[in-house]
């Protein structure tokens, strides 16, 4: 049976890696503690919130069938309030209505990579960071970050956002011309940096809405979003907010200590909601997300003839738009290809 090495166990690898299901040998690579990437999940003080991705769209008819259907339900949340807007100078309005649905489950939104990866026979390695990867013979041989050999495979699929997986392409041992190629395209693929703050209050918040972005792309704030409008998150009585940060407010902000980051944008959030109470939140938690959205995509040429060497490429970077349902698609075709070449 063919080998396929992952690298990655966000949304893109869990749709690699369930297309593939029966037909390969799959092992996934993934140098954090758990799955899901940036559609993350965390607990505090009795709260669940998702502080990356916030919900799946169902954008794509395929990915919208496998959530709805395919996949395990229970406990499946669509976030029923709208998503409102605002403007450079705060000005808050209504919305279109064409929100669509919004994804998410009451036990937060890794649960769907690990959905995905539960109804396979993959073998996931959690912290464990690929640093090399070497074309050998035909294969693909990895080398972890501390230096130990992970194993040969058939065929290789990069997932980590496009500046990581340049990294891997730069410091790739292949001779052919194509590595240099890939390389560069994948490098130029520009990507926003994202400072997410997570507010708690010990009230509830009465709003129409269950989120606010910012359109003109011109405030402090990128999005601020009510957790509490997801069942099972947030406690009756209490509000958690989920700040994420404009790209330029989010670069010059991304070492600042924690603490002090979270009380500036609670105060940010506390004048575009008008509620002065919402400037001291009785605690709070960050999140950078140095490699947050693309703002561009590949060339598919370049990545259909990597794959002729037995080398994928997969993850919302390669539509161009960072939306968890894109990425789960281009996983989902990725491994298709794959099955389909054996």
């Amino acid at each position: 049976m063919t080998g396929v090495a992952i690298v990655g166990a966000g949304a893109a690898g869990a749709g690699v890696a369930s297309a593939l299901d029966g037909t390969a040998d799959v092992t996934v690579f993934e140098k954090s503690r758990g799955v899901g990437g940036r559609a993350a999940t965390r607990r505090k003080h009795g709260c669940r919130y998702d502080h990356g991705a916030n919900y799946v769209k169902d954008g794509d008819p395929r990915v919208a069938e496998l959530i709805g259907e395919t996949l395990d339900a229970e406990g499946l949340i669509d976030v029923e309030e709208p998503i409102w807007t605002f403007d450079s100078a705060g000005s808050v309005s209504e919305g279109q209505g064409d929100d669509g649905r919004k994804w998410t489950y009451r036990e937060g939104l890794t649960q769907l990579a690990k959905r995905l990866f539960d109804r396979t026979d993959a073998t996931v390695e959690l912290e464990t960071r690929i640093e090399g990867i070497e074309r050998t013979g035909g294969t693909w041989a990895l080398t972890d970050a501390e230096g130990d050999d992970r194993g040969v495979f058939d065929r290789l699929v990069l997932t980590p956002p496009a500046p990581q997986t340049a990294a891997l392409l730069a410091t790739a041992e292949w001779d052919d011309d194509l590595r240099g190629e890939l390389e560069e395209i994948v490098e130029d693929v520009p990507f926003r940096t994202t400072l997410t703050a997570v507010l708690h209050y010990p009230f509830a918040l009465d709003r129409p809405y269950y989120a606010l972005v910012n359109t003109d792309e011109d405030h402090e704030i990128g999005w601020v979003s009510r957790e509490e409008c997801k069942p099972g998150h947030v406690p009756d009585g209490e509000s958690l907010l989920i700040a994420q940060m404009a790209p330029d407010w989010s670069t010059r902000r991304y070492d600042d200590p924690a603490e002090g980051m979270a009380h500036d944008a609670a105060e940010l959030v506390a004048d575009l909601l008008d509620d002065d109470r919402l400037a001291a939140p009785d605690w709070t938690d960050r999140q950078g997300w140095r490699y947050a959205q693309p703002d561009a995509g590949v060339d598919a040429d370049p990545l259909d003839r990597a794959g002729e060497h037995g080398l994928h490429v997969a993850g919302d970077w390669v539509a161009g738009e960072g939306r968890v349902h894109l990425a789960l698609r281009s996983g989902l075709e990725t491994g298709e290809r794959i099955a389909e070449q054996q």
